[in-house]
């Protein structure tokens, strides 16, 4: 669909749609709102226990209208937080889900991080994992 017709944000929606349909197949899940809110809360944990500079590298690799979602309330000046242990993470992404909680907060974790090292490059996802805690990088598949 041509709205605009700069091909940039003409194709935003449908390469957030790809994202949703994967975090959906990934999970088995039929509900893309859910998945929109597990991306983006996976995607701003991941953000905000990097530092500023690998977040803005992993940043530049996102589709513009995932990047702008990644830096919704970003404040760099935050990050990365503390503390960043496996467990406050899995708690970030839990907190997102009181009303409907996930079957397993780290299996959807998971995916949506197989959904991200599919779309980005194999380099800046190796970086990202260097910069995470060990414990962490074990949630990667």
């Amino acid at each position: 669909m041509k709205v605009t017709g700069i091909t940039t944000l003409d194709h935003a929606p449908h390469d957030v749609n790809a994202w949703l349909k994967h975090v959906c197949d990934a999970l088995g899940w039929q509900e893309k709102g859910r998945a929109y809110l597990l991306l983006r809360t996976v995607l701003h944990a991941v953000r905000d226990w990097l530092t500023a500079d690998e977040a803005a590298q992993l940043a530049a690799q996102l589709p513009i209208l995932l990047r702008g979602i990644y830096y919704e309330g970003w404040d760099p000046s935050d990050t990365p937080v503390h503390p960043r242990a496996r467990s406050d993470f899995v708690a970030r992404v839990d907190h997102m889900f009181t009303k409907e909680p996930l079957d397993d907060t780290e299996a959807a974790i998971t995916a949506v991080l197989g959904v991200l090292e599919q779309h980005v490059s194999s380099g800046e996802i190796e970086q990202v994992k260097h910069a995470m805690r060990a414990s962490i990088r074990d949630l990667w598949p």
